[in-house]
């Protein structure tokens, strides 16, 4: 059975395609809906840029954000980094109903890899400075689906932290799991018993990491 969309949420669905069609083809422009990370997009335009469809999951940046619970101020103009090396130029819209409640994200991505070629060899050639350095960077996961989305941020966070997990300690153990709480893995259904299989732990060990973590934030 389809989830039923927010009216609110409905009425930003023209949106999406205008944007898209206003800035051309390298512009992804999606539309969330924060109450089902796991499917949470409901419109998208320019899909190309990011590979994923209308019913498709949350990004590793957006459950990030929507895990840390801040939602003052939009993002803007951030960068991040597809797995496949293309650079994307972003920013995150809130979207909240008529109580101030978070509903859902606007998200815009343009994909500009091609630009970013043809800017480095300007400043090779000009010797024009380099980007600023206090702009946001990160890698970013997408997947067509939430259990790709997972298995993408779980194999990042172990590749960054150097060591088979057969050599991990618990304290290791800990970390990898406390990393992956605060980009959001756990807001998946079915992540507890995932990264449990990946650990070479049981789910309940799982459970314990993140009341250990949890009383110690």
């Amino acid at each position: 059975m389809k989830n039923k969309v927010h009216p609110l949420l409905e009425t930003f669905i023209p949106i999406v395609e205008g944007l898209a069609e206003t800035f051309g083809k390298n512009c992804e422009v999606v539309l969330h809906d924060i109450k089902n990370p796991q499917s949470s997009i409901v419109a998208i335009a320019n899909s190309h840029v990011t590979g994923r469809q209308v019913g498709g999951p949350m990004s590793e940046y957006g459950l990030s954000t929507l895990k840390r619970g801040q939602f003052d101020k939009p993002k803007i103009n951030y960068m991040k980094k597809t797995s496949d090396g293309r650079i994307l130029k972003s920013s995150l819209m809130y979207i909240k109903d008529e109580n101030g409640e978070l509903i859902g994200f606007l998200c815009i991505n343009i994909d500009v890899s091609e630009i970013t070629v043809v800017k480095n060899i300007l400043n090779d050639m000009f010797e024009i400075a380099s980007q600023d350095s206090s702009v946001e960077s990160q890698e970013d996961s997408f997947g067509s689906t939430i259990n790709e989305v997972l298995s993408n941020i779980v194999d990042k966070t172990l590749e960054n932290f150097g060591k088979p997990v057969a050599f991990m300690s618990k304290e290791d153990k800990v970390s990898i799991v406390e990393a992956l709480e605060e980009k959001g893995v756990f807001l998946i259904k079915g992540a507890v018993d995932y990264v449990a299989k990946v650990l070479c732990v049981s789910r309940y060990t799982i459970y314990n990491y993140l009341d250990e973590i949890r009383v110690n934030a």
